[in-house]
C-alpha cells in the first residue's frame, strides 16, 4: 500500500500529518522576525523599540481570534476555519514585503495575528477532542521545528539575496499551500468518531467555580503572572538575540542567524526529551530546574567572555526553558485548586499573548535608552523573578 493510499484509507493519519505540518507553519513566522528586524528597521527608518508596535498588533489579532474561535468553529467547521486562517496569515506575510510605510506593516500584523490565533485555537481544540495526549505533545514539538526553521530561512534570504523579503514570501507560499490542504480535507475534519487510540479526558470536578469566584481567588492572579513572565522571557531572547549579536557584539549575520536558530532548535529538542521523563521528574523539578538553567545561561550571556560562550548561553537557555510551559500548565490545578483550574487555564493563555508583546517591547525601549547589552540583564531579571514567584506560589498555593 502506497503512502498516499494509507492516508486516504486511514483518514485520521492524514489529519495528524496535516496538523503536524500546520504547527510547523504556525511557528515559522515567529522565527522570522528576530533575524529580519535589523533589516526591517533600516528599510523603514524606524527606531529600535518600534518592534513593540508590531508585536502588540500581532497579539491584538491573536487574542481576538482565539477568543472568538468557539463560535467560528461552530459556524465554519474546523477545516474551513483553518483554511481561512492560513489564507489570512499568508496574505499578511506577503503584504509585509510590498507595503511602503511602517504603519501599514503594523496593520498587517493584526491580520497575521488573527490568522495565527485561529489556527492555534482551532487545531488545539480539535486535537484535544480527537487525538491522544502523545500526539498533542508532538504537535507542540512541531511548532518548535517551525520556529527553528524560520531564522534559517530568513538568514538564507539575507545572505544569498540580501533581502528580508525572501523569508516572508517563502513562508507565505507555505501558508497558501496549507490553506489549500485544509480546504481539500474540510470534510475529514468534521469527523467526531472516537478512536481506540484516543485517551478519554479526565472528568472535571462536579462544581466548577464561576468566573467571578475565580477572579477573586488570589492564587489565580499569581498563576497568570507566571505565564506572563515565562512567555515574555521565551519570546524576548528569540526576538533580540540576532540584533544583540550583530549590532552590539560584532557577530557576522550568517553566524548570528545560526545562533538564533540554535535557540529554538535546542528548545525543541528539550521539549521532546522532557516528554520522556516528565512523569518521573514531576512538575516542580522540571520548572525549578529549567529556571535554574535559564539563570545560568543569562549570566553567561551577560559575561560575554567569548563568542562560543555566547552560543553556549543561548543553547543552555533554550534547552532549559523548554519543559516549563507544559509543566506549569499541567500544574495549574495544584497551584490554584481544581475548582478554579478550568477558568484559570483560559486566563493563563491570554496572559501569554500579553507577555509576548509587553516584555520584548519593554526590552526594546530599555535597549534604545541604554544599549543592547541591557537585554541579557533583563532576561536575568525575568527568570529570577519567575523563579521567585514560582517558588512562592508552589509553597503557599492552594492544592485542593
Amino acid at each position: 500500500m502506497t503512502f498516499w493510499h494509507k492516508i486516504t484509507h486511514y483518514p485520521r493519519l492524514g489529519l495528524i500529518l496535516l496538523a503536524y505540518i500546520a504547527f510547523v507553519a504556525l511557528g515559522m513566522p515567529d522565527g522570522l522576525l528576530g533575524v529580519a528586524w535589523p533589516s526591517i528597521r533600516a528599510h523603514f527608518a524606524i527606531p529600535l523599540d518600534a518592534l513593540g508596535m508590531l508585536l502588540a498588533a500581532g497579539v491584538t489579532g491573536y487574542m481576538t481570534s482565539s477568543f472568538f474561535s468557539g463560535p467560528l468553529l461552530t459556524r465554519l467547521g474546523v477545516g474551513k476555519l483553518l483554511s481561512l486562517s492560513c489564507l489570512l496569515t499568508g496574505f499578511a506575510l506577503v503584504g509585509y514585503t510590498f507595503v511602503p510605510a511602517w504603519w501599514m506593516m503594523v496593520l498587517l500584523g493584526i491580520l497575521a495575528g488573527l490568522g495565527a490565533g485561529a489556527i492555534d485555537a482551532g487545531l488545539n481544540a480539535y486535537a484535544a477532542a480527537n487525538f491522544s495526549e502523545g500526539v498533542m505533545q508532538w504537535l507542540h514539538a512541531s511548532w518548535g521545528i517551525g520556529i527553528t526553521l524560520g531564522p534559517m530561512i530568513m538568514t538564507g534570504g539575507l545572505t544569498v539575496w540580501n533581502t528580508w523579503h525572501f523569508g516572508y514570501r517563502a513562508v507565505s507560499i507555505f501558508q497558501f499551500l496549507l490553506a489549500g490542504g485544509f480546504l481539500f480535507t474540510a470534510k475529514m475534519w468534521q469527523m467526531r468518531t472516537p478512536s481506540t487510540h484516543v485517551e478519554i479526558p479526565k472528568t472535571l470536578p462536579e462544581r466548577q467555580a464561576s468566573l467571578a469566584e475565580t477572579l477573586r481567588h488570589p492564587p489565580v492572579w499569581l498563576s497568570i503572572a507566571l505565564f506572563f513572565l515565562y512567555v515574555g522571557g521565551e519570546t524576548a531572547l528569540g526576538t533580540w538575540i540576532y540584533t544583540l549579536l550583530t549590532e552590539s557584539r560584532g557577530v557576522a549575520p550568517a553566524l548570528a542567524g545560526f545562533w538564533a536558530g540554535s535557540y529554538w532548535a535546542t528548545f525543541t529538542v528539550g521539549r521532546i526529551l522532557a516528554g520522556l521523563f516528565a512523569r518521573r521528574a514531576g512538575v516542580n523539578r522540571l520548572v525549578s530546574g529549567g529556571l535554574a538553567g535559564a539563570l545560568i545561561g543569562s549570566a553567561l550571556l551577560i559575561s560575554n567572555f567569548s563568542p562560543w560562550l555566547n552560543l553556549l548561553a543561548v543553547v543552555l537557555i533554550g534547552f532549559s526553558i523548554a519543559p516549563i510551559f507544559p509543566a506549569m500548565m499541567s500544574g495549574t490545578g495544584q497551584r490554584v485548586g481544581q475548582r478554579f483550574a478550568a477558568n484559570t487555564i483560559g486566563m493563563q493563555m491570554a496572559a501569554t499573548g500579553l507577555g509576548t508583546a509587553v516584555i520584548p517591547g519593554l526590552m526594546g525601549v530599555f535597549a534604545r535608552q541604554v544599549s543592547l547589552e541591557v537585554i541579557p540583564w533583563c532576561l536575568l531579571a525575568v527568570y529570577g523573578g519567575l523563579l521567585g514567584l514560582y517558588l512562592g506560589v508552589t509553597c503557599f498555593g492552594v492544592r485542593t
